[in-house]
């Protein structure tokens, strides 16, 4: 079993499962072509890392739970809910709802309870059973995030008001007045539990929860890229250090004690920023240089290096991307996209593989000793001129010969027939030329 693998910067990323690994063919299938199968290098490659890992048509959004036990995904279609067991690398349940996912929030240390924000107005909470309660909200949601010591639930989107939701009272708290048309970005300080809001306006204001009052407003600025929304936020641990992520592809780090980001990181797709998160470094990671940043939009993920801005490595998935989650103290990223499976890779020098999966580390060392079978190791690159000696124009169009860039791959046992009959005494000749020399 080997793991396709890629390189940038030396950093090597391995594809642990992915829609161009895990061909997706029925039972009855695999059993009456085993043989042929067997010869499939695509096939005999796969890994499956965990069991069921995906959806029916598109994975919506992924997060690991606060124990590092299982792992919460939405996705479609139909629109549903699928937990996954990492002791036993399997599906625990699948769920469906009645519409479809924007964001989720663990409310516990597991799986058991969650708040989920729906495109239809609708905020659902779950437990181990069921949807236990349904309420809904003013205004459509774009991000959800919760204050653990009030308890409230805030949930920001298509207005100026971000509204509160006391999950102890049950009721409505008097909501957050901002100062935009609309919030696409709510994210809670774990530190000193410092609110976030990412506006349409293009400005992040901070709130304090003690007061619930406003008390200062972020205006990022990229050069002359004119009018941008706020995407991506994210708080790093310490904090003071945040990361804001625009709608013209931008990541900018600031200090909350300055009003300029002291690192700017463009994208380069110029697509809006999806996720943004910090990764610090990693207990037995092979590369400690300090914290880095996550940053993806729906075409490409990159990690850098918060202090210099230098590219560590980057992660281009063949489908666009909708969501990325880093398992936490480990080099496993999940990455949820519009393709039915989930996909994950692995990174070993930003930091060792989980417990769960720890056969990782040993298929990677694998990897690096013995090398790799190419996909055209079978074929004969011949062109168009040879083809005419050896008779086989014929077969251009056909499955037979495949097109690449000035010619053509031909199946080597086919090309060495073709030459036999072409040249029936080339053997002979070769042996001449032999004895002379």
């Amino acid at each position: 079993m080997v793991l396709e693998a890629t390189s940038t910067n030396n950093v090597r990323v391995y594809t642990v499962s992915g829609s161009s690994l895990t061909s997706k063919l029925p039972d009855w299938l695999v059993r009456r072509k085993r043989r042929e199968l067997q010869k499939d290098i695509e096939w005999t490659r796969r890994i499956e890392l965990i069991q069921d890992f995906g959806f029916p048509e598109a994975a919506m959004r992924i997060k690991v739970t606060p124990d590092n036990q299982f792992c919460m995904a939405t996705g479609v279609y139909k629109p549903q809910i699928r937990v996954f067991d990492f002791s036993n690398v399997a599906m625990k349940f699948d769920r469906h709802t009645d519409s479809e996912n924007v964001n989720f929030l663990m409310l516990s240390d597991d799986w058991t309870k969650s708040v989920h924000l729906q495109n239809d107005r609708s905020l659902e909470f779950h437990n181990e059973g069921q949807m236990h309660f349904r309420i809904r909200v003013p205004r459509f949601g774009r991000d959800l995030a919760y204050h653990s010591p009030s308890c409230d639930v805030l949930v920001g989107g298509a207005s100026s008001e971000v509204y509160r939701l006391n999950i102890d009272q049950g009721r409505f708290m008097a909501p957050l007045q901002t100062q935009a048309k609309g919030v696409n970005v709510v994210k809670v300080n774990p530190a000193h539990q410092l609110f976030g809001l990412g506006t349409e306006n293009g400005t992040v204001e901070f709130w304090d929860p003690r007061a619930r009052t406003r008390i200062g407003v972020l205006e990022p600025q990229v050069g002359d890229t004119g009018r941008m929304e706020i995407s991506a936020l994210d708080f790093r641990g310490d904090g003071l250090s945040t990361a804001v992520g625009t709608s013209s592809g931008h990541v900018l780090l600031y200090d909350l004690r300055q009003a300029q980001p002291w690192q700017v990181k463009d994208q380069q797709f110029g697509l809006p920023i999806k996720s943004l998160q910090w990764v610090e470094p990693a207990v037995g990671a092979y590369s400690d240089d300090g914290a880095k940043v996550m940053s993806a939009d729906s075409r490409i993920i990159k990690l850098w290096n918060a202090n210099t801005g230098k590219l560590f490595t980057s992660i281009e998935p063949t489908n666009d991307i909708n969501d990325v989650c880093r398992m936490p103290d480990s080099g496993l990223i999940f990455v949820a996209g519009e393709c039915a499976e989930i996909q994950a890779y692995f990174v070993p020098q930003l930091g060792p593989a989980p417990q769960w999966a720890h056969f990782l580390e040993n298929l990677t060392e694998e990897m690096e000793q013995k090398p790799q079978q190419t996909i055209y190791d079978d074929y004969k690159f011949v062109v168009r001129r040879e083809l005419e000696t050896l008779g086989l124009t014929h077969l251009i169009g056909s499955p037979v010969l495949k097109p690449y860039m000035h010619g053509f791959f031909v199946d080597l046992r086919l090309y060495e027939r073709a030459k036999a009959i072409a040249n029936p005494f080339a053997y002979d000749e070769y042996r001449v030329r032999q004895v002379q020399e």
